[in-house]
């Protein structure tokens, strides 16, 4: 970032070699010759401060100290709102910053954005009567995302293009949220260890197989499964407990939903659903096979 910054002033900077402290003297040499208000916006800072420490926040709120005909101010953007609380008490301090909070996007403003891309991206006669409306209305439903709502209509104009369609109609919008939404737990499914997927499938296998006859599924009934895919897979099974902790991260992804409750004297344990479409399940359960050699 510092060799990034010095280069914008023209400084020839090598790719390697100089000390982060050298370059960043070459930076405030520079700075300060070219005597301005330099306004320093960091997008994401969180995960600059995530990737490296909060050192470099310090080292650049200090930096007014070290000049003379040069100021910087720092403008920092972030979707964690509590980002700030975790630095360390001295940065936080020489940050001395004011918080603007931006509320997420209503479905009129996602609406007012969307026009403004449909109208770059397709011909006039192409959105039916509504399309815009339900993107927005779906997308404000998820915290106002833009990036989602976007989404959403440029998929919805890809099905429509791939069924030679000559509109994007309201049918689009609905196919294009499952597809997404599929696509997006087939990549969680994908990124996991492979006792992850393997407990992952023995939940699928228990739910779409309609073993449990409309009964509520539990952690019991899985780890049955889960053991005899183990050994299909030639890995060695994790403990019952590990296989609960397991269902729980597979809980907080979304995938599932994993509510504990209480046996009396035979203990805890969790009472397992899907929290995926039934047409997105068979999908993902091809993917797990595949994956695991099943």
């Amino acid at each position: 970032l510092m060799a990034q910054l010095t280069r914008e002033f023209g400084v020839e900077v090598p790719a390697t070699g100089l000390p982060t402290e050298e370059i960043y003297k070459l930076f405030v040499k520079q700075l300060d010759k070219e005597k301005l208000l330099l306004v320093l916006i960091l997008d994401e800072i969180d995960q600059l401060v995530h990737k490296t420490g909060d050192e470099i926040l310090y080292t650049l709120t200090r930096i007014n100290t070290e000049l003379k005909n040069s100021e910087v101010t720092i403008i920092g953007i972030s979707n964690d709102l509590i980002f700030v609380d975790n630095l360390d008490p001295r940065v936080k301090s020489s940050l001395s910053e004011e918080e603007l909070v931006f509320p997420p996007y209503n479905a009129i403003q996602l609406q007012s954005i969307l026009k403004q891309r449909a109208k770059e991206a397709f011909r006039e006669t192409v959105l039916e009567e509504g399309v815009i409306e339900k993107c927005a209305a779906y997308a404000a439903r998820e915290h106002g995302d833009a990036r989602r709502a976007l989404e959403l209509l440029r998929v919805a104009g890809e099905i429509a293009e791939r069924n030679n369609d000559n509109k994007i109609r309201i049918k689009h919008i609905d196919d294009a949220e499952d597809k997404i939404d599929r696509d997006r737990v087939i990549e969680q499914v994908n990124s996991q260890p492979k006792q992850f997927k393997l407990t992952l499938y023995s939940i699928l296998n228990v739910c779409m197989n309609g073993s449990n006859n409309g009964h509520p599924i539990f952690t019991g009934d899985i780890y049955e499964i889960y053991r005899e895919s183990c050994n299909s897979c030639g890995l060695k099974p994790l403990t019952q407990r590990r296989v609960s902790d397991i269902i729980a991260e597979l809980d907080m992804l979304g995938i599932i939903n994993a509510r504990v409750v209480s046996k009396g004297r035979y203990g805890r344990t969790r009472e397992i659903k899907l929290a995926i479409p039934d047409s997105t399940a068979p999908k993902i359960n091809n993917v797990l096979k595949e994956g695991l050699g099943l």
